[in-house]
């Protein structure tokens, strides 16, 4: 059995919200967060930063972190991971936490992590319910649908399922960033070229469906804030007061 890993994509000049990595969330950086709290939850061989920036490079190193700097420029960081990982021989299963994840908790990792104990299971993420309206027409927050079984059928920045009958209930589900994937199809993924509808949607777990993969899709409860957005941080700050 390989290792277990955990890596954090952290690129700087994010477009929506450049150098948000780097602003601070109380008194430390949001990358330093993510980081932090993703060592704090034991369940990793390793946890690393992977990153072009050496502004961010500089802030894990100064903690003592495991931080690696990326050769080429990625769409993805999906594909940032898979650069850092391809020489390393005695990984399995790799964790994908977003850098824009302050508030990431053990508990929905360990879940996720366990879904692997299938050996069917290639990539797995995780979802949470979503409760504000604005929240489901937001093109910002990636919605997913599920089979029985808890597959994904398809993910998109438009309220899915549409409400089309008014008297069913419907629940919507936001995809939350953290990947998981064994080593062996995240290395199909960064070979595969983009694919028609990920390339519409700006949704890179789109890749795996149109190859035929379902991503095993692992209910959560809240995750705190993805920080997308100026308005995001005005919602971590908040958050990080109760904490």
């Amino acid at each position: 059995m390989g290792k277990t890993i955990a890596m954090i994509p952290a690129r700087y000049a994010a477009t929506r919200f450049p150098g948000k990595l780097m602003k601070m969330l109380g008194d430390k950086t949001i990358i330093r967060r993510a980081y932090e709290n993703t060592l704090a939850t034991g369940l990793f061989d390793e946890v690393s930063v992977i990153t072009d920036s050496e502004i961010i490079f500089d802030e894990i190193s100064k903690i003592g972190g495991i931080v690696r700097r990326s050769v080429r420029s990625h769409e993805s960081g999906s594909d940032r991971i898979a650069e850092a990982v391809a020489e390393m021989e005695d990984v399995d299963i790799i964790l994908n936490v977003q850098g824009d994840m302050p508030f990431v908790k053990k508990g929905p990792l360990s879940r996720l992590l366990s879904v692997f104990d299938d050996p069917g299971v290639q990539v797995a993420s995780l979802m949470q319910e979503l409760t504000e309206e604005e929240a489901v027409k937001n093109p910002n927050v990636v919605k997913v649908v599920v089979d029985k079984n808890m597959n994904s059928l398809l993910f998109s920045r438009s309220p899915i399922p549409y409400p089309r009958s008014t008297d069913i209930p419907v629940t919507w589900f936001e995809h939350v960033g953290v990947y998981a994937y064994r080593k062996e199809v995240l290395m199909k993924f960064t070979n595969w070229p983009m694919t028609p509808l990920e390339a519409a949607e700006k949704i890179e777990c789109l890749r795996y469906l149109e190859h035929g993969i379902p991503l095993k899709m692992v209910v959560t409860e809240y995750m705190g804030v993805n920080i997308d957005t100026p308005e995001d941080m005005e919602k971590a700050e908040e958050l990080i007061k109760i904490h």
